[in-house]
């Protein structure tokens, strides 16, 4: 048991603040559309409660996919937080089916839900000063999971470029609380207008617009974690990793070199050529030192090196120039 708790305290905070939350509006919103019969409050409920199982999914597999290889997984759990992703994003889908299926019918045959407009507002009002604050939070998880600080009220803005090297977790919690956000204004501008036009067809539409952005949030999500758990190879890390080791005087070429992504950290392996006549001892020495460099690097938690001798055969191909390399690891590091 003790190892248990000890993984859920290592899981993506931002989730789990977000499944509370989540899981306080949904119950709030569903009392609202009990009261209201208010479509654009079922489409929100709906919404607010996927939210909150998916995130409370998402931090539980985000603290096993910490657990340290064994015997029988040498590679460790790291793909167990893509995999529960997959799992979870499947009951966001239904949800956003129930969510179009329910506007839809609401549009074709439309009810006047004036009676407890204000309740209704009142709850989106708290939903969206609740949804906005658990957003600014992934924000700045997104912008610290890549080195960048003290973004203040501007971390919204500021986290978007580096949405996609941020961890899964705190990605699909950016990506859905960003969705709720939004769907709150649309249900508060929906309810108001339709109040004042009579154009109560509205609400429905307007709750088929949200199931759709939750069904984009279904299918970002399921194609970045897909690809994690086949294990996709990170681009930008494979060339900063691989520019750095070539700097190393022992080393004259890289014949081979990956650098995997599983879950939340990366697997590098290396095979470097260097001089033959360098003696094993001599080897070992350049081996330590390259390995603890590689995994100082951000998001680096096991490496395997092995050398091969010189021949002759340019392998590495993706030098970049000074000024270059140190402008980008400035910015990604």
């Amino acid at each position: 048991m003790s190892e248990i708790f000890k993984l859920l305290k290592g899981g993506n905070k931002p989730s789990l603040v977000a499944a509370f939350v989540n899981l306080f509006l949904g119950l709030l919103k569903g009392a609202a559309y009990f009261f209201t019969g208010n479509v654009a409050m079922f489409a929100e409920m709906m919404h607010s409660l996927g939210d909150s199982a998916n995130q409370f999914f998402v931090f539980i597999g985000s603290a096993l996919s910490k657990k340290a290889p064994t015997k029988r997984y040498p590679n460790g759990f790291g793909r167990v937080v893509n995999l529960v992703c997959l799992g979870a994003v499947l009951i966001v889908a239904i949800l956003s089916y129930e969510t179009i299926k329910e506007g839809w019918h609401h549009f074709l045959h439309p009810i006047e839900s004036s009676e407890g407009m204000f309740i209704a507002l009142g709850v989106l009002a708290i939903g969206f000063i609740l949804e906005a604050f658990v957003l600014h939070k992934a924000a700045k998880e997104v912008l610290h999971e890549v080195g960048k600080e003290h973004a203040g009220l501007l971390a919204i803005p500021k986290s978007i470029a580096y949405l996609n090297r941020a961890k899964p977790a705190t990605k699909l919690v950016w990506m859905e609380d960003l969705v709720a956000t939004s769907g709150n204004i649309l249900a508060f501008l929906a309810i108001v207008i339709a109040y004042f036009t009579g154009f109560y067809a509205l609400e429905g539409l307007i709750s088929m617009v949200i199931g759709l952005m939750m069904f984009y949030v279904v299918g970002r999500v399921f194609l970045d974690n897909a690809r994690g758990a086949i294990g996709e190879t990170d681009e930008e890390m494979l060339v900063h990793i691989g520019n750095m080791v070539m700097e190393d005087p022992h080393v004259t070429d890289i014949q081979r070199l990956e650098v995997v992504k599983e879950g939340e950290f990366l697997h590098v392996e290396l095979v470097a050529e260097t001089d033959p006549n360098q003696s094993l001892a001599y080897l070992d020495d350049v081996r330590d030192h390259l390995k603890d460099l590689i995994l100082s690097q951000k998001g680096v938690n096991k490496v395997t090196i092995a050398f091969d001798e010189e021949d002759g055969i340019t392998e590495w191909k993706h030098y970049k120039t000074k000024d270059n390399t140190d402008s980008d690891r400035k910015e990604s590091f």
